[in-house]
């Protein structure tokens, strides 16, 4: 196909791209998209929707599995439901879901509580695998760009067992851990370039250091392959309101390698972690596996909407998903860099695949105003201070389409 046409719309200004070809392109490879048929499992409309980064699209199958369990579970069966219905079970059982989509075997991934409280017991229990002060270690690293929440959390888990913080470019942790180093907290992806990190380098540097390793997967489950298990990963912790779709402020997950999982040593003892949660014995005797994980009582109806949510990943293949996303930010920058005005914005998102998590970033001036503008005209992104525009792709319900119209309209209004 021939380059498409350019046109004025006034004269002297500078030429306004066509749109022929890209769209054109897009509907070729909405066509081949082996995932398309997905989108009907979400409740959508019309607007572009690029903010999964921060909170997923609705699958059509929760609000009935939630009112089920609103008024027939709880309704009707009361109490009877932690046994009848598995509201007791169901921190494990939907871990067992979620295991697989961050490449973790049975019997290590337990879910609840908020991703916060996760990192806190991870960070303390990773500084307690390694033996901290008194073995020597008494140093955490931290991510200098870290969500801001999990530095706080390190700054505390620091008070508590002793140790100081050391936050440096996750790029330079794998040099900088030694024999002093206790635990490593590392954000998978960064959230607000979408930066990719070494997972596989990084944890394998610990590791030879002695070191515990502690990755935050927030920006990556569900969007991309992670490999919990065969990169050696000690703890891991994430959200399941993003790429997972599991709902506002839905329950978090704790991962524990199933060899740490007897020396695993949570700050928060809770009786749900209880070796016999209802002996109401005086003493703390942990329970065997990732149970010890848990805390208090599992917030049922959140649980509710999750498990149902986590449908929507039968016969969806995380390699797939990987390889959509990096087609759809790629088709994304293109269209962008046909479209845009020069110099209007610059992707702060890395080019190379082994570096790009699923959301293209974008530094522009007035970025909050024209965010803004972008929502209004349907295409719904987000703004991080001071001046970067986040676009998050989640390839069960993103399609090419979409990618090009939001390029379009971003470049509509930056021409003014």
């Amino acid at each position: 196909m021939s380059e498409p046409s350019a046109a004025h719309s006034e004269e002297g200004r500078r030429p306004i791209p066509s749109r022929e070809r890209l769209a054109a392109s897009a509907a070729e490879y909405d066509a081949k998209d082996e995932l398309r048929g997905k989108r009907a499992e979400f409740v959508l409309d019309d607007t572009v929707y690029l903010d999964g980064n921060s909170l997923g699209a609705l699958p059509v199958s929760v609000p009935a599995e939630v009112a089920d369990t609103v008024a027939r579970e709880w309704g009707e069966l009361r109490i009877r439901s932690w046994t009848e219905s598995g509201w007791w079970t169901a921190p494990e059982r939907i871990g067992e879901l979620i295991a697989p989509l961050v490449g973790a075997a049975p019997g290590q991934v337990v879910v609840g509580d908020s991703t916060s409280v996760n990192v806190f017991k991870a960070v303390v229990a990773a500084v307690r695998l390694a033996g901290g002060p008194a073995a020597g270690r008494d140093e955490i690293l931290v991510d200098s760009a870290t969500f801001p929440t999990d530095g706080y959390i390190a700054e505390s888990a620091a008070r508590l067992t002793g140790c100081r913080v050391r936050a440096l470019p996750v790029g330079e942790m794998a040099a900088a851990v030694g024999p002093d180093t206790a635990a490593v907290l590392a954000n998978h992806a960064d959230y607000r370039t979408g930066r990719l990190h070494d997972l596989p380098g990084l944890t394998a540097a610990a590791r030879a250091a002695g070191a515990v390793t502690v990755w935050d997967l927030c920006h990556t489950a569900g969007a991309l392959p992670v490999g919990l298990d065969d990169h050696g990963v000690d703890l891991a912790v994430g959200c399941t309101y993003k790429y997972l779709n599991g709902g506002p402020g839905s329950p978090a997950y704790l991962y524990v390698a199933h060899r740490h999982q007897d020396a695993f040593d949570s700050p928060l003892p809770g009786w749900n972690s209880h070796a016999e949660p209802f002996g109401m014995l005086p003493g703390y005797e942990p329970a065997d596996g990732a149970v010890r994980g848990r805390v208090g009582t599992p917030d049922i109806l959140s649980m509710a909407a999750l498990e149902a949510a986590l449908a929507v990943w039968d016969g969806v293949s995380v390699d797939a998903v990987r390889a959509k996303s990096l087609a759809l930010t790629d088709f994304f920058l293109t269209c962008v860099e046909r479209y845009v005005p020069e110099g209007r914005v610059a992707s702060v998102t890395p080019a190379a695949h082994a570096e790009r998590g699923s959301q293209v970033a974008l530094r522009c001036a007035d970025a909050e105003a024209v965010m803004g503008e972008l929502i209004a005209r349907g295409v719904v992104g987000d703004y991080r201070a001071p001046d970067v525009l986040r676009f998050g792709f989640t390839p069960l319900y993103v399609g090419f389409a979409e990618a090009e119209r939001a390029a379009w309209v971003l470049a509509e209004i930056l021409r003014g």
